[in-house]
């Protein structure tokens, strides 16, 4: 007696980078199956002038894949990503981001290694992809670089995002809101995972689940380091375990890294900038538990 092949719905936010989406949707085209699953695209558009619907439209037009558009017009992160699971049916749900892509076996990848072990859910690498040719101190810093584990590697929720993950739609049998909209410019996917966790649910890591990001030229600034540090640094205090603790860090971390930063120049530019971004990392905390906001744009 034959048994229906598993489905898996790929949910992506979109965040104003329609040329971005459109080779995300082209790679998704390409995903092999092996017979083993089939699967449909939920695009969420988190932009009210619906900038991502063209693109969209464009690719259902011919696409073999069945894809779904939405739009949740107020710029939130977490309401963007529980919109698209609103439209997501399947036995699983993976996330990937809109300006990433993937290799042809990501989903086959990711599935064979969730079910290899028995997990909750799996979550993959990036690999950064620069648009031109970045400043030499944001290569030898390694700013946009993230870390390799083995396959199988039980994951910590802090080790956890959104970017390059599937997880079994089961796991959010009962959950009135999945992302939780305070955290409305990051930091939700920790706190997902975070919750999940809390109640034994098991994540993995897949090694050969790969995809790519794309890194705009705009990325591969100063400015933009140290704004997304300060903005990562005002996100963190909504995490509830060891608030105190953190704080209590910060506050003893800002000064030891303002009087490191002259000696750092000496080291090279991405030294300095390592430890910019450290200080600007706390000091957002801090900023943040006094209501200031150092940060008022979504970057």
């Amino acid at each position: 007696m034959s048994t229906s092949p598993k489905h898996i719905c790929v949910c992506i936010c979109a965040f104003r980078r329609p040329r971005h989406l459109k080779l995300l949707l082209e790679h998704l085209e390409r995903q092999r199956t092996g017979d083993r699953f089939t699967f449909s695209i939920v695009v969420t558009d988190n932009d009210y002038r619906q900038s991502s619907q063209a693109a969209v439209a464009q690719f259902a037009a011919t696409s073999r894949i069945g894809v779904t558009y939405s739009c949740e017009g107020r710029q939130n992160i977490s309401l963007a990503r529980n919109e698209a699971l609103r439209h997501a049916a399947g036995d699983f749900v993976a996330f990937i981001d809109d300006d990433e892509f993937p290799d042809d076996s990501w989903l086959m990848e990711m599935l064979a290694a969730m079910e290899r072990y028995q997990a909750a859910g799996v979550l993959g690498p990036t690999q950064s992809r620069y648009e031109e040719t970045p400043p030499h101190w944001i290569v030898e810093g390694r700013f946009w670089e993230r870390p390799d584990r083995k396959t199988g590697d039980i994951l910590q929720w802090k080790e956890c995002r959104t970017a390059n993950v599937l997880f079994r739609r089961e796991i959010l049998d009962g959950l009135q809101e999945v992302f939780d909209p305070v955290f409305g410019s990051g930091g939700e996917d920790q706190d997902f995972f975070r919750r999940m966790m809390l109640v034994g649910h098991v994540f993995r890591w897949c090694n050969e689940g790969f995809v790519h990001e794309t890194i705009p030229t705009e990325r591969c600034t100063r400015t933009y380091l140290l704004r997304r540090a300060m903005l990562r640094g005002r996100n963190s205090i909504n995490q509830p375990p060891g608030r105190a603790k953190l704080a209590l860090q910060s506050v003893l971390a800002v000064p030891v890294y303002l009087s490191m930063l002259p000696f750092t120049l000496v080291l090279g530019q991405h030294v300095f900038m390592k430890y910019s971004v450290k200080l600007c990392d706390h000091a957002g905390r801090i900023l943040a538990l006094v209501g200031l906001n150092p940060v008022r744009e979504w970057i």
